[in-house]
C-alpha cells in the first residue's frame, strides 16, 4: 500500500526547461545551440523547399492528373452486408430496398450522393434494390438470387 507522502512521478515525467543564452558555463550560452549567425539562427524561418534560388524540384516536375471538384461520392454497401442484415431481421426482403431502408438497417450512415452496391460476399435472398450505382458482379449476384436492381434515370444535359 502506497502512502500519500511516498507518491512520486514516473522517471522522466517532468523535464526541466532548457535555459539557453544564459552564459558560457551553461554550455548553451551566446548562440544558444544554433551555430553561428545567419537566417537559420533566427526564429520564424521556413526554407524547407528552398534550393538557393535554383528552381525547386516540385516546380521542375510536370503537373499530372486532375481532381474533379464536383465528383459524385457514393456510400458503398456490399451484398454480403445486405444478406447479413436480412438474416438479422434489420432489412425486410419483401419491400423495396432503397436509401431510407438501408439507413434504417444501419448499413449507411451518410448518404452522400447515393448508395453504390459492391459485389463482395454472397446473396441468397431475393431483393428489389433501388440504388444510385452498382458493379457488374453485384448486379449479377442480385439477379442470380432472383432479385432486381433499379438505377436512377440518367440526366441528359440540355443542349443550347
Amino acid at each position: 500500500m502506497t502512502k500519500l507522502n511516498e507518491i512520486n512521478d514516473n522517471p522522466g515525467a517532468r523535464v526541466d526547461r532548457v535555459r539557453v543564452g544564459r552564459g558560457i558555463g551553461s554550455g548553451l550560452g551566446k548562440t544558444s545551440g544554433r551555430g553561428q549567425k545567419g537566417q537559420k539562427s533566427r526564429s520564424g524561418v521556413a526554407i524547407k523547399g528552398f534550393e538557393g534560388g535554383q528552381m525547386p524540384l516540385h516546380m521542375r516536375l510536370p503537373k499530372r492528373g486532375f481532381n474533379k471538384p464536383n465528383r459524385a461520392e457514393f456510400s458503398e454497401v456490399n451484398i454480403g452486408a445486405l444478406q447479413r442484415a436480412v438474416e438479422a431481421g434489420r432489412l425486410d426482403a419483401s419491400k423495396p430496398v432503397d436509401l431510407a431502408a438501408l439507413q434504417a438497417a444501419g448499413l449507411v450512415n451518410q448518404p452522400k450522393d447515393g448508395v453504390r452496391l459492391l459485389g463482395k460476399g454472397e446473396l441468397k435472398t431475393k431483393l428489389d434494390l433501388h440504388v444510385a450505382g452498382v458493379t457488374g458482379s453485384a448486379k449479377a449476384a442480385v439477379e442470380a438470387a432472383g432479385g432486381s436492381v433499379t438505377l436512377p434515370a440518367k440526366k441528359v444535359a440540355a443542349e443550347a
